[in-house]
């Protein structure tokens, strides 16, 4: 790349996102913008979608607790979607079509479906980002024949053993769970920092979360990266191990997102609130203590995420078995709903997802980035929704700042471009 390209890519980037601001926080127009103060919700339910996996479960608590209904929301349905390319085709059909309102979704997708990046047609739903659900609590993983290897932190010790098994003929696959979506990001940051280029030294696939053991199992994918419970499960069958915590490649990560389909928050705004209450109330009782080994029961049960209680209990307490001989107790890389402000939907923070899919051409690189953002995150709406629950730490800034990746890289929301440019590997269509 040139110096001339890359400064160009770098100010094109950069006039983007530099100014990420309070603006969204100036919202105050119904039925848009700020919640109709004392009114109740227009309707009594909602149909909210949500993929088997750990970090769902303040969704399953809402509804299981009661919280969906003591904000006046009895009538919520939480539905269990196939995969993640299943949760994009019911929020663009929408719930008059037979589809969902809104879903418990990998924080890039409201984007991709916004932007039509991923939609039939290429034609775009607008979605709104409501909460993060969590942060941490992810894992690549990788099939037991590698265990001598000892892959860890490091891709280079991967990268080694996939030459080897390339020079002998035989292919190697990386699954993810969405192209563009968190996980997929997580498993090309880990591999290119080691020096495998994910287009074209390996080939990737997508595989629906609940089905990723069964396909290492048989032998599809050499490696995997995907959320709870799945990577414990994979160690419990004996038929690999967990390389690393994605909590390992950027403390606190954000991931998954709450998010809604803006005709519905347009149209329902005070059912918004509501929804938005409840999955904030249902966050905060998921990350006390005391109850994580009953988030564990519940989330485990059959209709949710119909598992052994014991392939979710450790891991959400922070108890983690690698399968390869490590075990870690009070892991500081614990998946968390609430603490440490892992519920606050940061802009800064769907930069980096937005940065990251520019890096790997699910975005172009001329992409407004502050107007895309300024669209579909509403923090606002968070912020509101806190304040009425009496939440009395709430985040002063739309930014958590600059963030440092295991590998010494830097993103700072000022200058994604510099943090492109700073890469090992960049695919920037």
């Amino acid at each position: 790349m040139t110096d001339g390209v890359r400064n160009n890519r770098r100010d094109l980037l950069k006039g983007a996102a530099a100014t990420l601001s309070l603006a969204a926080l100036a919202r105050t127009a119904l039925p848009g913008g700020a919640f109709a103060q004392g009114a109740g919700p227009e309707v009594k339910g909602a149909k909210l979608g949500f993929i088997a996996l750990t970090d769902a479960s303040p969704l399953f608590v809402a509804k299981e607790k009661g919280f969906f209904a003591k904000h006046g929301m009895p009538d919520v349905e939480v539905l269990k979607q196939a995969s993640w390319g299943t949760t994009r085709d019911n929020l663009v059909l929408g719930s008059e079509g037979n589809g969902i309102d809104g879903a418990h979704i990998l924080t890039p997708m409201p984007y991709l479906i916004s932007a039509g990046r991923v939609t039939q047609n290429n034609v775009p739903v607008p979605m709104q980002i409501l909460a993060r659900l969590n942060t941490n609590g992810q894992c690549i993983s990788v099939a037991k024949e590698y265990l001598d290897q000892k892959v860890a932190l490091d891709a280079r010790v991967f990268k080694a053993a996939v030459e080897k098994k390339k020079a002998a003929g035989k292919s190697v696959k990386a699954a993810m769970t969405f192209p563009g979506g968190t996980h997929d990001l997580w498993i090309r940051y880990w591999m290119a920092a080691g020096g495998i280029d994910p287009d074209k030294d390996i080939e990737t696939i997508v595989v629906p979360p609940p089905q990723m053991v069964a396909n290492m199992k048989v032998g599809t994918m050499d490696c995997f990266c995907v959320g709870e419970p799945w990577n414990a499960q994979l160690v419990q069958q004996g038929l690999g191990y967990t390389a690393l915590t994605t909590g390992e490649l950027w403390k606190d990560h954000p991931e998954k997102a709450f998010a809604m389909r803006a005709s519905f928050t347009e149209k329902y705004p005070n059912a918004t609130r509501a929804l938005l209450m409840a999955v904030l109330e249902a966050q905060q009782w998921c990350d006390r203590p005391e109850n994580k080994d009953e988030v564990a029961a519940i989330a485990a049960k059959r209709q949710w995420m119909n598992v052994p209680v014991g392939d979710v209990a450790g891991r959400i307490k922070g108890t983690i078995d690698y399968g390869d001989g490590r075990v870690v107790e009070n892991s500081p890389h614990v998946m968390k709903f609430w603490a440490d402000n892992a519920s606050y939907p940061y802009q800064s923070h769907d930069l980096w997802f937005l940065t990251e899919d520019i890096r790997w051409g699910k975005f172009d690189a001329q992409t407004d980035t502050k107007a895309l953002i300024a669209k579909v995150n509403r923090e606002d709406l968070w912020r509101e929704a806190a304040k009425a629950l009496g939440v009395t730490t709430i985040p002063g800034s739309t930014s958590r700042g600059k963030e440092t990746f295991f590998d010494g890289k830097v993103f700072d929301p000022a200058d994604p471009a510099a943090y492109l440019s700073s890469l090992d590997i960049k695919r920037i269509a």
